[in-house]
């Protein structure tokens, strides 16, 4: 399932208190990897790639809800997978990383971990894919969401060479992410997918600007509804205090 990178952010509120963002961004030369591959909580973030078990993202992200560190629930699981040879998996937690890569995976395969995130992929054009995906992340302005830094992730990887099926012309993209925070509302761009496209990263990309825009729009009518409704009921309660 081609290229992955999961990853892991501190930051502030508004309210100066810590949080923990995760997030994961996958894309292939196959349609409808967002419903196999990324998996996310405000526990951590998981991929399952390669001769994909769902189970795997599933499982490993309800152990974290658990309470497990990354590597044990992941290296757990693995263990009792008959087909681990075959299998990529990687993912972090509050606290760790953990990536593995079986040795019958397609080539080029491989995997790389950093701080507090991790990268791979596999049937790529060479090892430069998901170190460009890492150096695009890493090189990311924090101050911009990270679903918008992620696809940006995926796209050097992409230009790179990504996935070395170039027969395939069908492919897909998708992007997750979940916080501690407790949000009034979560961005509408937090969970975008693109199931089958030609372009599936550039058409993430728009996807994920639209949805921006749309909660911005969203969120300004909202508000002067709200304030043209408490006008209003001002006008009323006075016009009633005069009444009396």
């Amino acid at each position: 399932m081609t290229f992955s990178i999961c990853v892991r952010e501190e930051y502030e509120d508004d309210d100066g208190d810590t949080q923990h963002r995760f997030g994961v961004a996958v894309t292939t030369r196959l349609p409808g990897v967002g419903t196999l591959c990324p998996f996310v909580s405000e526990n951590g973030a998981v991929a399952t790639q390669s001769l994909v078990n769902v189970e795997l993202g599933r499982k490993g992200v309800e152990y974290l809800d658990d309470g497990l560190a990354v590597a044990d629930a992941l290296d757990a699981l693995l263990n009792a997978d008959d087909g681990k040879p075959e299998r990529q998996l990687h993912g972090v937690d509050a606290e760790g990383e953990f990536a593995f890569s079986g040795e019958e995976c397609g080539e080029w395969f491989g995997d790389l971990v950093g701080e507090n995130y991790t990268v791979a992929g596999n049937l790529l054009t060479g090892e430069s894919v998901i170190e460009e995906t890492a150096a695009a992340y890493e090189g990311g302005d924090r101050e911009e969401p990270l679903a918008k830094r992620l696809i940006d992730a995926l796209g050097a990887g992409q230009a790179e060479g990504g996935d070395k099926r170039d027969d395939l012309e069908v492919q897909s993209a998708a992007v997750t992410v979940a916080t501690t925070e407790d949000r009034e509302f979560d961005p509408y761009y937090d969970d975008l997918r693109v199931d089958a496209s030609t372009d599936p990263v550039q058409e993430l990309r728009e996807t994920f600007r639209l949805a921006s825009e749309g909660q911005e729009t969203a969120l300004e009518k909202y508000a002067e509804e709200a304030e043209n409704a408490e006008e209003t009921a001002s006008v009323e309660s006075a016009s009633e205090d005069g009444e009396a």
